[in-house]
């Protein structure tokens, strides 16, 4: 981890954001994340205590992933449709390619899963979800 990286604020961290194309930050080689941290996150298993929050009934395990604040404030109205369920543990973008997808690839998915729910698609999510953490592609 960088000295003082913790410190950093989120338009420093935007600054170095591989999407342009969106109000979402992904940052690759994020300096704030520890060697152990880069392992954890490559196999999601920081995604394990959101669990909590489904018990809780915070969140679901199928649907939009939630989003920072700062970014939520850059949506256009377009985007706003991601905010109406319960954010999920896993959703369709996951299992369809992670941060390789730009943000309107990952709204226009997340939107397809809004207007199409129905059980069957939670299942497959659900069943595509560890193989897409295996392959760990693109765990950003």
């Amino acid at each position: 981890m960088i000295k003082r990286s913790d410190g950093m604020r989120y338009n420093e961290l935007a600054e170095k954001n591989l999407r342009t194309d969106g109000p979402l930050v992904k940052i690759k080689d994020d300096p704030r994340i520890t060697r152990v941290g880069k392992f954890i996150r490559r196999y999601s298993i920081d995604e394990l205590v959101e669990l909590l929050l489904v018990l809780k009934g915070d969140m679901s395990l199928v649907g939009p992933r939630p989003h920072l604040p700062e970014e939520v404030a850059k949506y256009e109205q377009s985007h706003k449709k991601v905010l109406t369920i319960k954010p999920g543990i896993t959703g369709l973008a996951q299992v369809s390619g992670r941060s390789d997808l730009s943000f309107e690839e990952e709204v226009k998915l997340d939107t397809y899963y809004i207007e199409n729910w129905n059980l069957l698609l939670d299942l497959s999510i659900l069943l595509k979800t560890p193989i897409a953490v295996l392959r760990s592609r693109n765990a950003e």
